[in-house]
C-alpha cells in the first residue's frame, strides 16, 4: 500500500497525491458500513489497480489530529483569515469567532487584511493594530497588485493551510496569484448591498511544495462555533487570560459579573473594547444556542 493525502473528493471519487503522483480513487465499501466518510485532507493509505490509468482504491484511513464539519475537511494545521477593508467592508465579528474557533481547534492563525488600497492608512492601523497587539501575524495585501501574495509565502511551508474569510474579500485572487495561474473564481459583489456571493463550491488541497498544501474553501464564513462550550470561550479569547486571576469569582465569564479582571483589562485599554464587545455577542450567541439544544 502507498500513502497519500486526499486533495479533492466528488462523489464516491477521490484524488489522492501521493509521492508527486495523483490517483483517483474509489474508497473501500467497508467505509459506508462504518458510516465514515473520507474527507480531503485525510492521509490514506491506498492500493494502487492500474498504474498507467492512475486508479487506486483507499484501503485506510489515518487517524485525524481534527476535523472541520463546515466545510468538512481535516488535518488542517493553520488558516489564514483574509479580511476585506472594503467592499466587502471589513467583518470583525466574523474574524473574532473564526479566530476562537481556531484556537479551539489548536490551529495557527494569520490574519490578511485585503483591499488595503480601498481605504485611509488611519483606518488600516486603527484595525490591524487590534490584533498586532495580542500577538497575532497581521499582513496587508491588495489582491489585485502583482507579488502581494508572496507576502503569504513564508506562512505555508510544511503546513496545511486554508484561507478563510466572507465571499468575496479576494481569496482566490489571492490564491490565484500564488500558484501563477486561474485555480478559482472569486465571489462575485453586489452593487446593491457590497455582499459578496460564493463561487467556490468545493474544497481543493493544491499542493505547493513538499509536506505543503493550500486549501480554497467554500463556506468559511459559517464556522460550527456551537462547538465551543460558552463557558471556555474567554479561554479563546488570548488576551483575556492573563486577566483571569484578577477575578473575584471562579468560573466568571466575564460579562455582568462584579470585580472581573478581564472588564477591569478593557477599562484599562489593555484589551481592545471591540475585541471584548465581540466576546460578549458570541457568548450571547452560544447561551441562546445551548438554551434552544436543551
Amino acid at each position: 500500500m502507498v500513502k497519500g493525502i486526499i486533495i479533492s473528493a466528488s462523489s464516491n471519487l477521490y484524488q489522492i497525491e501521493t509521492n508527486q503522483k495523483i490517483y483517483t480513487c474509489l474508497a473501500r465499501g467497508k467505509f459506508k458500513k462504518e458510516k465514515i466518510t473520507p474527507l480531503v485532507g485525510d492521509f490514506v493509505q491506498i492500493t494502487i489497480t492500474d498504474e498507467t490509468k492512475k486508479e487506486g482504491v483507499i484501503e485506510e484511513i489515518l487517524p485525524r489530529k481534527n476535523m472541520l464539519k463546515r466545510p468538512k475537511m481535516a488535518n488542517l494545521t493553520q488558516l489564514i483569515f483574509v479580511v476585506s477593508m472594503q467592499m466587502p467592508k471589513p467583518d470583525l465579528l466574523l474574524l473574532d469567532k473564526q479566530l476562537a474557533f481556531s484556537e479551539f481547534l489548536g490551529l495557527k492563525s494569520v490574519i490578511c487584511f485585503n483591499k488595503t488600497d480601498l481605504v485611509e492608512e488611519k483606518q488600516i492601523q486603527e484595525i490591524t493594530s487590534i490584533y498586532e497587539k495580542i500577538g497575532y501575524p497581521v499582513i496587508t495585501t491588495i489582491a489585485q497588485e502583482k507579488g502581494q501574495a508572496k507576502k503569504l509565502i513564508p506562512f505555508f511551508k510544511n503546513q496545511i493551510t486554508a484561507l478563510a474569510g466572507n465571499s468575496g474579500v479576494g481569496k482566490s485572487p489571492l490564491l490565484n496569484s500564488i500558484f501563477g495561474e486561474n485555480l478559482t473564481q472569486e465571489g462575485v459583489i453586489s452593487n446593491k448591498n457590497q455582499k459578496g456571493k460564493n463561487t467556490t463550491t468545493s474544497v481543493t488541497l493544491y499542493p505547493y511544495e513538499e509536506n505543503t498544501y493550500i486549501a480554497d474553501t467554500p463556506g468559511f464564513s459559517t464556522f460550527e462555533i456551537s462547538e465551543i462550550p460558552k463557558e471556555d470561550l474567554a479561554h479563546y479569547f488570548i488576551e483575556f487570560v492573563p486577566y483571569f486571576k484578577n477575578c473575584e469569582f471562579d468560573g466568571c465569564n466575564h460579562t455582568k459579573e462584579t470585580n472581573c479582571g478581564v472588564k477591569q483589562a478593557v477599562e484599562q485599554g489593555k484589551i481592545s473594547q471591540t475585541r471584548y464587545e465581540n466576546y460578549q455577542k458570541i457568548y450571547q450567541e452560544l447561551k441562546q444556542w445551548e438554551e434552544k439544544r436543551w
